[in-house]
């Protein structure tokens, strides 16, 4: 069963590649390959249609454990969305090998590791244990840029 196949199953959709807003300038990219290696830059959540949609604010003020979950799911569709974009068919991915994810929590918030594992749980759900197993480290974060709650970046190997 291919990655789109395992997305079907659980009656997921991956968005349109990202659409960055108008006036926003980035500077490097948002994938860039390198031989078999696949680096991914920090990704928030984006709509259908590939605009941004954040969320945004701070964990443990403005977004709860629960919903950080949810929205590092939804993150992965995104990640997983530029990612086909960039390589083709998802399998493509002959592992997973890191995830950072950076949650903007608020002081004293001690659960980042809790709402990153909405990522992680998708990749393994979607990959399969072999291909989607990856290292993977938390960090709580004072502020992100735009007010994003979460931002992941990652890194893939190609078959």
């Amino acid at each position: 069963m291919t990655p789109e196949d395992r997305l079907a199953e659980l009656g997921l959709t991956l968005p349109a590649p990202v659409k960055l807003p108008e006036g926003v300038h980035l500077p490097f990219s948002l994938i860039t390959v390198r031989g078999d290696r696949v680096l991914i830059s920090g990704h928030p959540a984006q709509d259908r249609a590939g605009r941004l949609i954040g969320p945004y604010g701070q964990l443990g003020r403005d977004l709860t454990t629960e919903q950080g979950y949810d929205a590092a799911r939804a993150v992965a569709l995104s990640v997983m969305a530029n990612l086909r974009d960039s390589i083709g068919p998802l399998e493509q991915v002959a592992g997973w090998t890191r995830v950072l994810g950076m949650v903007n929590s608020v002081p004293g918030y001690t659960e980042q590791h809790l709402v990153m594992n909405g990522f992680s749980d998708l990749v393994l759900d979607v990959f399969g244990p072999e291909v989607g197993r990856h290292s993977r480290s938390a960090m709580g974060a004072a502020g992100m840029p735009m007010n994003f709650a979460i931002e992941v970046e990652a890194e893939v190997l190609l078959r």
